[in-house]
């Protein structure tokens, strides 16, 4: 998600006062932790603590991640406490190992909360990922924040509430940011397509002939042309609520998209299996156009459960067909995010 949030004018540190929003909840919901002893509320007190709640596949998430990484690096030794939330959208995500292996790839150094069961995220009253949430050295909440983008805003917040808490040694110049890959932000002017799923419960613009068979195998083909969002399948698969899964070798996922970069939440439907698989962009190889996870050919391995980059156009960016086949079985895909 990205909703605007209103850029408070004038705001540096200790120029405008925060107001009170509640007290930091527990985190005693929380079924493990990673980087870290289980943490308090009480045994934060005398930290300015931020709260980051994310899921690994999240790409609102993953362009936030940069940021978070530089305000721990920069003010961890000056205060801040930054504690990331993990509660998963998808099951696969509640696999400690996945997120584990996540975190190391990710190079998450800060403390993270596991919240496979939604505890910590119903305490916080928390409905998206991303979510920030500012808490000072008392222990009360001063500020949140949905979605992506404000980062200015957040890092003089995190400065004020550093400088209120009596830290004199508050450097105000904003981090340096070097994002890359998923992580990088997205062209949000020529971002016109939705995030959108392949499972039944939440996908939309389904354009295989005859519709979706919820629940059941079966064969689906595609259509001749396919409309601007909608996206179709190809071959055998099942439908289920949250991922749709390929039977055989060859099934195919088309989808047509207006966006400078495509990725697909997917993988192996079998742990410690792979998948090969093969891109094309417009029924041409992407050349330039492929993105991080994939080569110029268009070809790429599945090897885990996670978001690929699969397209990243260097060009002018234009409506487009993107075609996936896959070419070995037992293959889930999960949700579409443009960037």
């Amino acid at each position: 998600m990205r909703p605007h949030w209103p850029r408070l004018a004038g705001l540096h540190s200790a120029s405008v006062r925060l107001p009170v929003e509640g007290e930091l909840p527990s985190f005693g919901g929380a079924t493990g932790w990673l980087n870290s002893p289980p943490l308090t509320v009480a045994g934060l007190r005398g930290k300015v603590v931020l709260v980051g709640f994310w899921t690994y596949t999240c790409i609102n998430w993953l362009r936030q991640l940069p940021h978070l990484r530089a305000w721990a690096a920069k003010y961890s030794g000056r205060g801040l406490v930054v504690v990331g939330v993990h509660t998963p959208e998808f099951t696969f995500e509640s696999d400690v190992d996945n997120v584990s292996r996540a975190v190391r790839e990710m190079r998450i150094e800060y403390p993270v909360a596991i919240d496979s069961d939604y505890t910590v995220w119903s305490a916080f009253g928390n409905h998206y990922w991303p979510a920030l949430y500012f808490a000072d050295a008392e222990g009360l909440i001063r500020h949140h924040h949905f979605g992506e983008g404000e980062y200015q805003q957040s890092e003089m917040i995190i400065q004020q509430l550093l400088a209120e808490a009596g830290s004199a040694d508050v450097d105000h110049e904003p981090v340096s940011v070097d994002a890359n890959g998923a992580e990088a932000p997205a062209d949000w002017a020529n971002l016109r397509s939705p995030e959108n799923y392949t499972g039944y419960e939440r996908t939309g613009n389904f354009a295989s002939p005859g519709g979706a068979v919820p629940g059941k195998r079966h064969t689906y083909t595609t259509p001749a042309e396919l409309r601007l969002d909608h996206w179709a399948l190809s071959g055998d698969w099942t439908m289920a609520e949250q991922a749709t899964t390929l039977h055989t070798a060859d099934g195919q996922i088309a989808y047509r998209f207006h966006a400078r970069d495509l990725h697909l939440v997917m993988g192996p439907a079998v742990r410690g299996t792979c998948v090969r698989l093969r891109v094309l962009i417009d029924g041409q190889p992407p050349g330039a156009a492929h993105g991080v996870d994939i080569d110029a050919r268009g070809n790429g391995t599945l090897v885990e459960q996670r978001l690929h980059q699969l397209v990243r156009q260097p060009g002018p960016v234009t409506d487009r067909t993107f075609e996936i086949t896959f070419l070995d079985p037992e293959v889930q895909a999960y949700a579409f995010t443009f960037g």
